[in-house]
C-alpha cells in the first residue's frame, strides 16, 4: 500500500474488489468489528461497503461523532448565550441544527439570537478583535482532531489579552469512550477500527493498553474505500490469529507518537475531566476543560449557566445507535418522525452522523 499517493487511488475498483476477496478467504467464522469514526460510517455507506463485504463481517456503527455526542445540556448552554444581550456565539455549521431539548442554534438565530458560523476558531478569535464591545463565545466541539485548534485560539487571546472572548468547551476524547464499550455488558465487538485522524494528532500508544486489557485487535484506519478495507482486513487476520494488540493501516499520516507539537499545545491548555455523552452518558476523563491557567477564558466560568438541565426526546433511541446496539433503520422514528428536515436526535443531522450516512446513502 505505500506507493499509493493519489486519491483516486485509494478509490480503485480493482484494489477494492481485491481486498473483499482477501478478507472472505481469511474468514472461517462470524467476526464484529466497530468503526469508531463517523466519517469512516459514511465512507461505507456511501461506496456501499457493506454489500461488497462477506455475510460472515457485522460492521458496528460506534460513537464517532462528536457533534452527535455533545450533551443536550451543552447544546442549551450554547443557546442561552446566543441570546445574552451584546454576545455572538460562533460555532461549526455542523452544530446549528443539532436539536437540543427545546430548540436548536439555527432557530435560535431566526429569532434574533446572535449566532454565526465560523470555519475556524480562529475566526472567533478575529470576531473578538473587531467587536470588542461584543462578547464572543465560540463552541469548541470535537475529538481530539480539532482541539489543537481551539487551543491555538485560546493561547491567541491570552496573548491579545481579549476580555471579551471566551469558549464553550465540549470536547471528548476517543480512547475512553472505547473503554466504556468494551466494559458495557451488551459488548459485542470483536475488533476495532480506530479513527485515523484522531491518531494523526495523539498517536496510538494510548490504545496499546486497552488492547492488552481486553485482549481486542484495533487497527488504525483511514477514510477511504481502500483504508477501510485494508483495516478490515488486517483486523480479520489478527483475530483469525486469535492475536490482540494495535496495527497501523494508516501509516502514511500517523505515527506511533502522533503529532507532538500539537499534544504538547493540548497538554498547556486543557486538562482532562469526565464528560456527559449524549445518548450514552457520563463517561470519566473522557473530556477536556481549559487549565487553571486559561480558565478565564471559559464560558462557564464567565457567564452565569448554572442551574440549565435539559432531556433527549423519548422518542430517540441515538445511544443504542451510537453504541452499535441497533442500526438507524431499527429505529421506530427513523425516516417518519426523524429525517434531516426535521432531526429528533444529532446522528439524523450531523455530517458525520450514522442515521443521517443512512438516509442519504441506504437503499
Amino acid at each position: 500500500m505505500a506507493g499509493l499517493k493519489h486519491i483516486d487511488e485509494y478509490r480503485d475498483r480493482r484494489l477494492v474488489g481485491n481486498l473483499t476477496k482477501k478478507i472472505g478467504s481469511e474468514l472461517t467464522r462470524p467476526w464484529t468489528i466497530m468503526e469508531i469514526c463517523g466519517g469512516q460510517t459514511h465512507a461505507i455507506m456511501k461506496y456501499s461497503l457493506l454489500d461488497l463485504l462477506p455475510l460472515e463481517i457485522t460492521m458496528i456503527h460506534g460513537p464517532g461523532c462528536p457533534v452527535c455526542v455533545t450533551s443536550v445540556e451543552l447544546i442549551e448552554k450554547a443557546i442561552v448565550l446566543a441570546r445574552q444581550e451584546n454576545t455572538i456565539l460562533a460555532s461549526f455549521g455542523d452544530m446549528l441544527r443539532v436539536p437540543g431539548s427545546t430548540s436548536d442554534l439555527l432557530s435560535t438565530k431566526a429569532k434574533g439570537g446572535n449566532v454565526r458560523m465560523v470555519y475556524s476558531p480562529l475566526d472567533a478569535v478575529r470576531m473578538a478583535m473587531e467587536h470588542p464591545v461584543k462578547r464572543v463565545v465560540f463552541f469548541a466541539v470535537g475529538f481530539e482532531t480539532t482541539a489543537p485548534a481551539v487551543a491555538l485560539a485560546v493561547k491567541q487571546a491570552a496573548i491579545r489579552k481579549l476580555e471579551n472572548f471566551s469558549v464553550l468547551v465540549a470536547h471528548v476524547l476517543v480512547p475512553p469512550a472505547m473503554k466504556a464499550l468494551l466494559a458495557a455488558p451488551e459488548n459485542r465487538i470483536d475488533g476495532f477500527l480506530a479513527a485515523g485522524h484522531v491518531c494523526t494528532v495523539m498517536g496510538y500508544e494510548e490504545y496499546l493498553p486497552m488492547a492488552e486489557e481486553y485482549k481486542i485487535p484495533i487497527v488504525v484506519t483511514g477514510f477511504e474505500p481502500v483504508d477501510i478495507l485494508l483495516g478490515i482486513l488486517r483486523t480479520v487476520q489478527m483475530l483469525e490469529k486469535g492475536r490482540h494488540g494495535v496495527e497501523n493501516a494508516y501509516s502514511r499520516c500517523v505515527k506511533k507518537e502522533g503529532n507532538a507539537p500539537a499534544r504538547e499545545l493540548l497538554g498547556e491548555v486543557f486538562e482532562t475531566c469526565d464528560r456527559t455523552w449524549r445518548g450514552i452518558g457520563h463517561i470519566p476523563g473522557s473530556g477536556y476543560r481549559l487549565r487553571d491557567k486559561y480558565r478565564r477564558f471559559d464560558a462557564e466560568h464567565v457567564f452565569d449557566l448554572g442551574g440549565i438541565k435539559a432531556e433527549e426526546p423519548v422518542q430517540c433511541i441515538s445511544g443504542e445507535i451510537l453504541t452499535g446496539i441497533k442500526k438507524p433503520t431499527e429505529c421506530p422514528a427513523y425516516g417518519k418522525l426523524c429525517n434531516p428536515e426535521k432531526p429528533l436526535g444529532a446522528p439524523m443531522v450531523s455530517s458525520e452522523g450514522a442515521c443521517a450516512a443512512y438516509y442519504k446513502y441506504g437503499k
